[in-house]
């Protein structure tokens, strides 16, 4: 999403860093390329123009004209803004301090992702606050919706309220409750109907429920693809009826990214969560500083720590790293590991969030990496037999023919899989013997054939 907007502000810095001492007016010149860049990017005009008065402000300060590094200092100053503008350092998290059961009213524009969103968050409550969850569709409007929800909870293992037909939202909102009050729940995710644009019959049907219900969190679900639509409907929902934070979806699309810029300048509401694909498991806290890090090429190590210890198998990758040290690594683990591979998600995903990876998907031409060839590698190895997978060296002709016609690939595909393996068991088993004394000593040209040495010529 900021991957325009990130390219261009790394250039501005680039050239900051290249010119050593700085002017005033190479400050002024640099952040009216900033301003366009954000303009660019659909950042809102009042958001743009407060961000550059407080950089330069800062910027034409005596301690950055006589820092050793000025364009450093500039990039500090502009993460630290950037920071600010969205909210400020640490993740705001759910309002759940109120007496049980506490409701969480979901509001929004049809279409923006609230039905989807309210099973995500109900699934979070259940697994990692370990809360009794309760979800009540109050959408009368849209076919199904109801319906809809109560997949959702199924699939989330929280319950749902049941379908009463002829009933009207607020008459939905006060059985909710009740329920809630009766059978000891702990949270009560109320998911409104919308509408294809903001009118005045949306606004006092919420604001109806919100009476009835009295909620701790009112979240208003925005779709980030939308761009300044996205903070024009946030503004409306939080003058009408008060918004206490923002969940914006489709984090992962190819939008600007100027609406997640001005949400909380324009709304004065927190970004609370994101979403980022349909699974019910991608929803995110919003940290700024970890956004306002990959938008300026620094990357976000700590997401990406977090994501692995959310998603992969502590005790398999041990196993796996202890195995591979000692050289015993065989097409099972292969498996194993293009499994936990798959579990991160896109490697595009996992390259933003390392420092200085943008550069490199600049040189990509920004294309998604493609992962077919895991997918093919792992089916390929299904097809193999235990003692083909433990042992790779028995698998002559006849069976590479078999485990081709078994994996829908070809011999030449099978035999590319096991060149691959083997290179990575001799790189392995180099590894091995070396130890970490050895290679700290040796580098990676211990690693190469022959040792690092021209081919043909020993070591």
């Amino acid at each position: 999403m900021f991957d325009a907007l990130s390219g261009k502000l790394t250039g501005v810095f680039d050239k900051l860093r290249q010119r050593g001492a700085l002017s005033e007016a190479d400050v002024t010149e640099a952040m009216r390329e900033v301003r366009l860049a954000m303009l660019d990017a659909d950042v809102a005009l009042p958001v743009v123009k407060d961000f550059t008065t407080k950089v330069r402000e800062r910027a034409i300060g005596r301690e950055v004209m006589d820092s050793i590094s000025p364009g450093q200092a500039v990039a500090k100053i502009v993460n630290d803004v950037l920071i600010e503008a969205l909210g400020g350092a640490g993740a705001v998290p759910l309002n759940l301090a109120a007496a049980a059961p506490v409701a969480i009213l979901m509001v929004g524009l049809q279409g923006s992702g609230k039905t989807t969103t309210s099973g995500k968050i109900a699934l979070r409550l259940h697994t990692r606050e370990r809360r009794r969850v309760l979800l009540a569709s109050l959408d009368t409007q849209r076919p199904a919706a109801q319906l809809q929800l109560q997949q959702l909870a199924e699939k989330a293992r929280v319950s749902s309220l049941p379908i009463v037909p002829g009933q009207t939202p607020v008459q939905i909102a006060r059985r909710a409750m009740e329920t809630g009050r009766r059978e000891g729940f702990d949270v009560v995710i109320l998911d409104t109907a919308g509408r294809l644009s903001i009118d005045e019959a949306l606004m006092a049907e919420v604001r109806e429920i919100r009476a009835e219900t009295n909620p701790a969190e009112t979240l208003l679900v925005v779709d980030a693809m939308t761009g300044q639509d996205a903070v024009n409907t946030a503004k409306a929902f939080n003058d009408a009826v008060g918004v206490t934070g923002i969940v914006m979806t489709r984090m992962d699309g190819d939008a600007r990214g100027g609406a997640a810029l001005s949400m909380r300048q324009i709304t004065g509401a927190p970004i609370k969560l994101t979403g980022s694909g349909e699974k019910l498991e991608a929803l995110e806290d919003f940290h700024p500083e970890r956004v306002a890090g990959r938008i300026l090429g620094l990357g976000d190590l700590a997401g990406l720590v977090e994501k692995a210890s959310e998603t992969l198998d502590q005790e398999e990758t041990e196993k796996l790293a202890l195995k591979m040290m000692r050289g015993k690594f065989d097409l099972d683990d292969y498996a194993s590991q293009i499994k936990q591979i798959a579990k991160m998600g896109s490697i595009g995903g996992i390259l933003d969030m390392l420092p200085g990876m943008g550069k490199l998907k600049d040189q990509l031409g920004n294309k998604e990496i493609d992962t077919s060839i895991l997918t093919r590698h792992g089916a390929i190895i299904s097809s193999m037999t235990k003692a083909e997978r433990r042992t790779p060296d028995i698998i002559k002709a006849s069976r590479k023919k078999r485990i081709a016609a078994g994996s829908g690939s070809t011999v030449q595909e099978v035999n590319r899989l096991l060149k691959q393996f083997d290179d990575m068991s001799t790189m392995m088993k180099r590894i091995s013997k070396l130890g970490v004394k050895g290679l700290m000593r040796q580098g990676m040209s211990a690693l190469m054939p022959n040792g690092g040495a021209p081919p043909g010529r020993p070591r």
